[in-house]
C-alpha cells in the first residue's frame, strides 16, 4: 500500500533540500548569528521522499482528518477510505500517533514533535506525537502542508459517544474545536460503542450514515451557504445501519462519571516499558528527551534530605518526614440518567437517532448558531434525497 506524500510547504522543501546538500557536502556545520556553530537537524528518510513524491492535485478541494483514537484506529480508517473513494477531495491526514481520546484542548507547547508520514493509500497522512490539537494547530500552520487552509476539517470518527458534557473532554471535539478557532469549518464524529454490542464494521457502516452530510457541507461552503462560526458534532446511535434518521439537538448535561482506582506499586509499569517497540524513531528520541529532564530532576530529588517512598495504602497519609509516591488510574463509568428533553443529544442518540449538535465558540451565540445550523441541515438533507 502507496501514498502520494502530497501537501509539504515550499519553505520546509527548501529547508530539507539544503540540509541534504550540506550532509553530501560532508555535513558542514552552520553558522548562526552569534557566530556560534550550530548542529545541523536531522532529517528523517520517510519525510524527504515525501519531498520527492510531492505532486498536488488543485483542482479538488483539500479535506483534513484528525481524530482522538490515533491514526490505527478503525474509524478514522474507514472515514478516509470513504473519502478516498468518493474520489471528489484531496484527502489528507494528520492524527495522533496514538489514542488521545480524553485529552480535551491540551496542546504540547516547548516539547519536540515528533510528524512521521503514513501509508495510506490515496491519501496523504502523517501520524504525530501529540494532541488532536496539535495535529490541527500544526495542519494549519503552514509548516507540514503546503496549504493552510483546507476546506473542512473532520475529527472522527471516535470510539464512543462524545455527547453532552463529554465534549469537554473528548479530543476529537476539541481537533474540530481547533478548527473553527482557526477559521475552518469542521465537523466531529463519534460512534456510540457499547462494549458488548458494537462491531468494527459499524465504522463502516457510520461512515455510510454521515458521508451525504458531509458530502452536502462540503458543497454547501463551496457555494457559501454553509452556516458561519460553526462546528457541527455528529453523534451516530450503536447501529448505524437501523438508525431512525438525522436529528438537530441540543447540548446534554450527560456525562460518565470519572472513578480513580488506586493501583499496587508492584504492579506499576516502569519507565522502560513506555519505549514500545511499535513507536517510530521520532517518538523514541522524544522520549528519550522527556526521560532525559526526569533524570534530571531525579537528581536534584537526591539532594533533598527527604526520601522518597512507594506505597501502596490508599488512605490519606499521615504526618511523617517520608515524601510519599501513590499510584491511580482513571476509568470513565457510564451511569444510568433519563432525560425526557427530545431535543438532547443523548436523548436523540439513545433514541436511535443521529444527533447533530451545532456548536459555536462563544456561549451567547448558541441559540442563532442553533437554528441556522438547523435551517441548513433541513436544507441540505433534502436536497439529497
Amino acid at each position: 500500500m502507496t501514498s502520494k506524500n502530497n501537501g509539504l510547504s515550499a519553505a520546509l522543501v527548501s529547508n530539507l533540500q539544503d540540509v541534504l546538500s550540506k550532509r553530501k557536502g560532508g555535513n558542514e556545520e552552520k553558522v548562526a548569528s552569534d557566530g556560534s556553530a550550530e548542529e545541523v537537524p536531522s532529517t528523517s528518510d520517510s519525510v524527504v521522499a515525501a519531498v520527492e513524491e510531492e505532486e498536488i492535485d488543485d483542482s479538488r478541494p483539500i479535506v483534513l482528518v484528525t481524530n482522538g483514537d490515533g491514526i490505527d484506529s478503525p474509524g478514522l480508517v474507514s472515514l478516509v477510505e470513504a473519502l478516498v473513494r468518493e474520489g471528489l477531495y484531496n484527502v489528507h491526514v494528520c492524527a495522533p500517533q496514538t489514542d488521545k481520546s480524553a485529552s480535551a484542548h491540551s496542546m504540547t507547547p516547548g516539547e519536540t514533535i515528533a510528524v512521521s508520514s503514513v501509508n495510506i493509500k490515496g491519501a496523504t497522512a502523517f501520524e504525530v506525537s501529540g494532541t488532536p490539537v496539535d495535529c490541527i494547530s500544526l495542519g494549519l500552520s503552514g509548516a507540514l502542508f503546503a496549504w493552510s487552509k483546507p476546506i473542512l476539517v473532520i475529527s472522527g470518527i471516535n470510539q464512543g459517544s462524545s455527547c453532552g458534557h463529554q465534549m469537554f473532554y473528548s479530543g476529537a471535539v476539541a481537533g474540530a474545536r481547533e478548527a473553527l478557532i482557526s477559521g475552518v469549518p469542521s465537523l466531529s464524529i463519534s460512534l456510540n460503542w457499547k462494549k458488548d454490542e458494537s462491531k468494527e464494521s459499524h465504522f463502516k457502516d457510520a461512515v455510510g450514515v454521515c458521508l451525504p452530510l458531509i458530502n452536502a457541507t462540503i458543497r454547501d461552503i463551496e457555494k457559501g451557504i454553509y452556516p458561519k462560526d460553526c462546528s457541527l458534532n455528529i453523534e451516530i446511535p450503536t447501529t448505524p445501519s437501523s438508525n431512525k434518521g438525522f436529528k438537530v439537538t441540543k447540548q446534554s448535561m450527560w456525562r460518565q462519571s470519572p472513578s480513580w482506582q488506586a493501583v499496587s506499586a508492584h504492579r506499576h509499569p516502569g519507565a522502560g516499558n513506555f519505549m514500545s517497540n511499535q513507536q517510530s524513531l521520532g517518538a523514541q528520541l522524544a522520549q528519550l528527551g522527556r526521560d532525559a529532564s526526569a533524570a534530571g530532576a531525579a537528581r536534584r530529588f537526591t539532594t533533598q534530605k527527604k526520601s522518597i517512598v512507594e506505597i501502596e495504602s490508599v488512605g490519606v497519609a499521615g504526618k511523617t518526614d517520608t515524601r510519599v509516591k501513590k499510584f491511580f488510574r482513571l476509568e470513565f463509568l457510564t451511569k444510568e440518567e433519563e432525560f425526557r428533553d427530545e431535543d438532547l443529544d443523548v436523548k436523540a442518540l439513545e433514541d436511535g437517532y443521529v444527533s447533530v449538535t451545532p456548536l459555536s465558540l462563544l456561549a451567547n451565540n448558541d441559540s442563532e448558531t442553533q437554528a441556522a445550523a438547523s435551517e441548513w441541515i433541513s436544507k441540505a438533507l433534502n436536497s439529497d434525497q
